[in-house]
């Protein structure tokens, strides 16, 4: 009897624990908001949630790029960032960061999480293969916002994005049509391999190999830092060689570009010597083309959020994007026609 009780004792005791182990199951994923920049440091705000139990909730995981990148780039995140709300209908998950690799890293734990939709602004256009394969097979759907990646169109569900190559024809053609004897041109281009760098300089290289008269002064990134762009102009100013075009991928460069000028007392703009030309949104910059100290900016739309939302939306009532990519309405603007109106409309 006393060797009864004491297997007895035992068995109900493994069977306590065994209950425990079985309460303990479910794993909680981790909701990060996080902004990380590209030299790698980051401030990070974490709060615990877990996408099992968000009730009606659509659970999405967010992917930009930093914030800090450029004025653009701070419109389009808070834009999303107001749009994808609990109060929306949302349990979001926000990632920030420039680097392609930890981009896809961070995208990868988000499938793992099972959320509902993957929304994507990629840095590089390679390398999501993997992520967007296992986002098929865990049923996560993927949409993309601001730029495209290279993918087959059946890897994402829909895309809302600026027409980068569009964005660069239209700029390249606005300056073929200034008509200057010679373009000696220094090119400050963006983060290398992004959709916005790829279509803002393809364009301009296009025309360069085409034309006899136009040249290359210097083509260099500055991986869209203001300070960066300054100190790109002031080599080539240091170097005497003579140039008269400023084609910076972005605004925030074209400023710096800008700063390097003033402080040569070099001219530029309406009545310079050196033409400026800039892209984005901000609304300093569409001030600066309207004074005519720049003479050009190619509008991008960074207010894409509405627009994913509805589409999230309809998949949810079963149904499709009436098309696979949506363009944002963008146009180039120059000093001789940009108005006030124009820049209280579109200016971020």
């Amino acid at each position: 009897m006393k060797m009864k009780k004491v297997l007895s004792l035992a068995l109900a005791a493994a069977m306590a624990l065994s209950l425990a182990a079985c309460g303990n199951g479910d794993k909680t994923p981790t909701d990060a908001s996080k902004s990380n920049t590209s030299g790698g440091s980051s401030v990070t705000s974490q709060q615990p949630s877990d996408p099992s139990t968000g009730g009606d909730l659509i659970t999405v995981g967010v992917i930009n790029n930093d914030p800090n990148e450029s004025g653009y780039r701070t419109a389009n995140d808070k834009a999303m960032r107001d749009m994808f709300t609990e109060a929306n209908g949302y349990k979001a998950t926000f990632y920030n960061n420039n680097d392609a690799a930890q981009q896809i890293a961070e995208a990868q734990q988000m499938v793992q999480n099972e959320v509902d939709f993957l929304l994507l602004s990629p840095a590089s256009t390679t390398g999501w293969d993997t992520v967007l394969k296992d986002a098929q097979a865990a049923g996560t759907q993927v949409i993309l916002f601001d730029r495209m990646l290279e993918a087959n169109e059946s890897m994402y569900v829909a895309a809302v994005v600026s027409d980068m190559p569009a964005e660069g024809k239209t700029a390249v053609d606005w300056l073929a049509a200034q008509g200057l004897d010679e373009y000696n041109i220094i090119h400050i281009q963006g983060h290398m391999g992004s959709d916005a760098q790829l279509g803002r300089t393809g364009a301009l290289d296009e025309k360069v190999n085409a034309e006899a008269n136009w040249n290359y002064v210097a083509q260099q990134t500055a991986d869209w830092n203001e300070e960066t762009a300054k100190t790109i102009v002031q080599t080539v100013i240091d170097s005497k060689k003579p140039f008269n075009v400023i084609y910076a991928e972005n605004n925030g460069m074209a400023r710096g570009a800008a700063a390097a000028l003033d402080a040569a007392g070099i001219t530029h703009g309406k009545d310079g010597d050196v033409i400026i030309m800039g892209f984005d949104s901000d609304k300093w910059a569409f001030e600066e083309v309207l004074a005519g100290r720049w003479n050009y900016m190619g509008l991008c739309n960074p207010l894409q959020a509405e627009t994913v939302d509805q589409i999230i939306k309809d998949l949810k009532a079963g149904k499709e994007p009436s098309q696979k990519i949506t363009y944002t309405p963008e146009q180039g603007f120059d000093c001789e026609t940009l108005t006030q109106a124009d820049v209280d409309k579109y200016g971020t």
